[in-house]
């Protein structure tokens, strides 16, 4: 298969004029101008031709929960659901993520390993989807942030045990909650710590062992120093609470730098509506405390928490312009959502670029998204693992 356009996006904020892609199977093969590569359509012969748009990655959003449904209540949905019902949903709500533009997601928790059976799914074709990176069942001690997911674990031993169980189903991340959470009822404060040293510290080692990354959810600042300190891979929010306020430790972030560690802020589409909900001077230090990570060269990479409140699974676009707002070139934006994101989920080698011997993820647009980030809301083609999907 060829696909032409006008422009392709073939590295950071750099495009191919007038260029084509070549899609053998699931992958690409060649990427160069259309001239060179017309002759050299598929054995398929299929040549998609869109001459005014432009052609880019296909988006990663780096942290969803598809067995969360959105709504006002998602763990009381999530409760009342079977497994099969469960299923069925998370099915449409994969098919929501591939039609907003969305090839790749990380899902950071569900249950009883559903996500991981909904990716067999997609990856047999039975089912329209984005590939899913899997962390199964989250870690949290007994009563802890989405204990209701089954990982409830106490002592290092338990915590290996879960890791190797996670491990053997599939999972391709691990996730360590290691703060409470707003989402847990009557659980501890976002702003507290979970784990012990020594649990985090084994979780880890289990995960990396085998090549595994793991992804901390952590809030509250003593959470992140902790989470920093045992090597994860990604924090998740590093929103930097504490019992009275917020605190920043510099000592801390300039560790997350030096180390590669990606922070994921995991920020809502409707971020316009935190001060609403904040307060306008909590919500503007929370704005303030993500310019502050980028300003200091934190990988930041994109994610939505698709499935908490108010958080659809249509809605990466939407939670980019969050991005923008605070300042930072459409460019890098683009490339949180695309190739800093597949560093970050371990997957750095074969998706998130248009280049010969990566997955053929791709986007197809109207407009141009390096001058107006809106632009990625104007789909005309998705193309995920070498599948055209009509929209």
């Amino acid at each position: 298969m060829l696909i032409t356009a006008g422009r392709v996006l073939t590295g950071s904020g750099t495009y191919l004029e007038d260029g084509a892609v070549l899609v053998e199977g699931d992958s690409i093969v060649a990427v160069g101008p259309r001239a060179q590569l017309t002759d050299r359509v598929g054995a398929d012969g299929r040549h998609l031709a869109f001459p005014d748009a432009t052609v880019v990655p296909g988006l990663i959003d780096a942290h969803v929960h598809l067995a969360f449904d959105g709504g006002n209540d998602p763990v009381a949905t999530l409760d009342e659901s079977s497994d099969e019902t469960l299923l069925e949903d998370m099915r449409r709500r994969a098919e929501q993520l591939l039609r907003s533009g969305v090839t790749t997601v990380r899902d950071l928790g569900d249950r009883h390993g559903l996500a991981l059976r909904l990716d067999e799914e997609i990856g047999r074709g039975g089912t329209s989807g984005p590939r899913i990176v899997s962390a199964g069942t989250p870690a949290t001690p007994p009563g802890g942030h989405c204990h209701f997911l089954g990982g409830e674990v106490s002592g290092v031993e338990q915590v290996r045990d879960l890791v190797r169980r996670n491990l053997a189903a599939g999972a391709g991340v691990i996730k360590a909650m290691v703060t409470g959470g707003g989402l847990t009822k009557d659980g501890p404060k976002s702003w507290q710590s979970q784990f012990t040293p020594d649990e985090l510290r084994a979780l880890v080692d289990e995960a990396h062992e085998v090549g595994v990354p793991v992804a901390a959810h952590a809030h509250g600042t003593d959470g992140i120093a902790a989470a920093v300190e045992a090597g994860v891979d990604t924090i998740e929010h590093c929103t930097w609470m504490t019992s009275d306020g917020f605190e920043l430790r510099e000592d801390v972030l300039k560790k997350i730098v030096d180390d590669g560690i990606a922070v994921c802020p995991a920020v809502s589409p409707h971020w316009q509506m935190l001060p609403r909900f904040f307060g306008e001077e909590r919500a503007a230090a929370m704005f303030d405390l993500v310019r502050q990570m980028a300003e200091a060269g934190a990988k930041l990479i994109a994610g939505t928490d698709a499935g908490v409140q108010r958080a659809g699974f249509d809605g990466l676009v939407p939670a980019l312009s969050f991005y923008a707002n605070l300042g930072l070139p459409t460019s890098k934006i683009l490339d949180m959502a695309t190739a800093d994101a597949a560093d970050a989920l371990g997957l750095g080698e074969t998706a998130g670029r248009i280049a010969p011997g990566f997955r053929a993820d791709l986007l197809v647009i109207e407009g141009d998204p390096l001058e107006d980030l809106h632009a990625l809301r104007a789909i005309t083609a998705v193309i995920a693992a070498g599948r055209h999907h009509e929209l």
